[in-house]
């Protein structure tokens, strides 16, 4: 420590990245810690030995209503315009799969969230057209419905097509996901589950979606580079934090700037209350010599597989590739804290947010530190949340 630091961020992801950026440009000298070898956090993009742009740690489709956080972003990057849209599929020998016509392959499909398109699809033009009708005339100011309201309406037609969407859409592929059983899902997260009122088959409907046009590695990069940033990457700030009194110490020495944590909250503190629970992801790459696998970016598999979904990534990003393409599966399980496994989603729940709220609370003894983002507030954060939230922390600060 040589130099001397007005704010130290931990991660250089977009909690610790545009916080860093906001800060360097009000005149803070700011310190950047990464674990890891690369910038960017799970959004991270690279090329992978055959030449396709992937991203290391599952899809990452930026989407925001947030007119601040779209401009700033576009500070450093310039987007490609991308709607992302997804399709369920639905194994031939599902016994309630209706109409064979609507088959491929011995598959059926159907776009997500569930719309008046998916009706037909699950049911016959004829057919899925009267329900869709049917639906629009029961809530003709609405663009969505949710399972919800769907099961209160007295037209059992109407209510019968909650349990479709639940059964075929929502269930099985919210086990895999959760390593739940149906009876262990919260029924207040079921309830939300939307059916679109339209053909819209976008899967986010805000008013600014993209891709970064050369990726998000270009635009971290661009973000972090600044006079009054320094970025340290495959640094463990846990080995040069210590907490153990009453200030908080970097390198042995008191360190009185602010501190944005963007790491585990439980393992900050040495874990002293037991772990937080989360859900990690395996990814599986694959790269095949065809110039694309599927129709869509992203395919959601909720009846069947052991895997969620298979996300190609040429159409994420527009990269022109003849003959070559990558996808990934993903599988989700428990996260155990293994040496390489990295944890995606809290597990929301009581119980757990009462353990949270422990180490948020050891957390609060020191005024200079911050914790912020979906590892150390514990919570799910789409990355526009998350840069919103570093842009109002770098305000405050």
């Amino acid at each position: 420590m040589s130099e001397r630091f007005d704010v130290l961020a931990v991660g250089a992801g977009y909690a610790g990245g545009v916080a860093a950026r906001a800060l360097a440009e009000r005149g803070k000298k700011v310190l950047v810690l990464e674990r890891r070898d690369h910038i960017g956090g799970n959004a991270y993009d690279c090329l992978d030995k055959h030449g396709v742009l992937i991203h290391q740690y599952g899809p990452h489709i930026f989407h925001t209503n947030d007119k601040k956080v779209f401009d700033f972003l576009s500070r450093f990057t310039r987007w490609r315009r991308y709607q992302h849209r997804v399709i369920a599929n639905i194994p031939r020998d599902n016994p309630e799969v209706v109409p064979a016509h609507k088959r491929t392959d011995g598959r059926f499909f159907f776009p997500v969230p569930f719309n008046l398109d998916s009706l037909k699809n699950a049911f016959g033009e004829r057919e899925g057209g009267r329900l869709g009708e049917k639906l629009l005339a029961a809530y003709p100011a609405q663009s969505q419905v949710t399972i919800l309201e769907l099961r209160q309406n007295k037209d059992p037609e109407v209510a019968a097509i909650a349990d479709y969407v639940y059964d075929h859409v929502f269930v099985q592929y919210t086990m895999k996901q959760w390593g739940q059983t149906p009876e262990e899902i919260d029924p207040a997260t079921t309830a939300r589950v939307p059916v679109r009122l339209s053909q819209d088959d976008r899967y986010f409907q805000d008013a600014y979606q993209g891709m970064p046009a050369e990726g998000y590695t270009p635009m971290f990069r661009r973000m972090l580079d600044h006079p009054n940033i320094t970025v340290e990457l495959g640094t463990d700030a846990l080995a040069r934090l210590d907490l153990s009194g009453e200030s908080i110490k970097l390198d042995g020495q008191k360190f009185g700037g602010p501190v944005i944590y963007t790491g585990q909250a439980d393992e900050l503190f040495g874990f002293r209350f037991g772990p937080l629970p989360y859900r990690t992801l395996d990814f599986r790459f694959e790269t095949l010599e065809r110039d694309f696998f599927q129709s869509h970016g992203t395919v959601n598999y909720t009846a069947d597989q052991d895997f969620t979904r298979i996300t190609e990534f040429k159409h994420l990003t527009g990269q022109e590739l003849t003959g070559t393409t990558t996808i990934v599966k993903e599988y989700s399980r428990a996260y155990t804290g293994a040496e390489g496994e990295t944890p995606y989603y809290a597990i929301i729940n009581p119980e757990n947010n009462d353990l949270y709220a422990k180490y948020k609370a050891e957390a609060e003894k020191f005024g200079e530190l911050h914790l912020l983002g979906r590892l150390a507030e514990y919570k799910y954060y789409n990355m526009d949340a998350i840069a919103g939230k570093a842009l109002e922390l770098a305000e405050r600060l």
